[in-house]
């Protein structure tokens, strides 16, 4: 290795013990760690935190990009042509094992998304993955639909898979997470098999 090369992973690794102790001071209750927080479990200076990261912003974009990339790696892609019931019951459970894994990293997201322009951008690119992926597992159901009734559709099966559906159902209505994955699971079920019909927003009769 050389002397570019060894202080490249140096460098790399001192962003890893960072984002490890931020990480770790979410996933013990702390919404919005501070710098000093974070130098503090990692072993670091200021100095060195600022001369990796631009401000605590930068350092929370990191570890949701972390966190998030290792749950994407782990998860096994769906077989697209199995029958229906077992998409559904496979798509459940993945959607609630990575919503489970990151909610300690959600509800710290949530406190500091309003001021955060990277944070807000993070979110929308998660809306377009659970979209995508969306798409992809349930496209034999979704493309018997005319353009307008299967948007509708994807946009409501974006909306019960994120996070703020999880947590309504996990935090507000007290639900276990297995009770949870069966209302995810029967919401999915009823939005790709509910009967079609007009816009019921644009005042046509039924």
């Amino acid at each position: 290795m050389n002397e570019v090369d060894g202080r490249n992973a140096r460098a790399e690794r001192t962003r890893s013990l960072i984002v490890d102790a931020h990480l770790a001071l979410i996933t013990d209750g702390e919404l919005k760690p501070t710098a000093r927080q974070v130098t503090e479990r990692a072993g670091v200076s200021p100095r060195t935190l600022w001369g990796h990261f631009a401000d605590m912003e930068a350092v929370m974009a990191a570890s949701a990009g972390r966190q998030l990339e290792g749950q994407e790696a782990a998860t096994v892609p769906i077989d697209v042509d199995q029958p229906l019931h077992r998409r559904l019951a496979a798509y459940a459970h993945q959607r609630a094992t990575l919503l489970e894994a990151l909610a300690p990293l959600a509800r710290a997201a949530d406190v500091q998304r309003p001021f955060s322009p990277v944070l807000q951008a993070n979110l929308r690119e998660n809306l377009a993955r659970i979209r995508a992926e969306a798409e992809r597992v349930f496209a034999p159901e979704l493309s018997r639909l005319e353009a307008a009734e299967r948007e509708r559709r994807l946009l409501a099966l974006v909306v019960v898979a994120d996070w703020a559906s999880w947590q309504l159902l996990r935090q507000y209505l007290g639900r276990t997470a297995t009770e949870a994955t069966d209302v995810l699971r029967t919401a999915v079920a009823g939005i790709l098999t509910g009967p079609t019909g007009p816009d019921p927003t644009n005042g046509d009769p039924a």
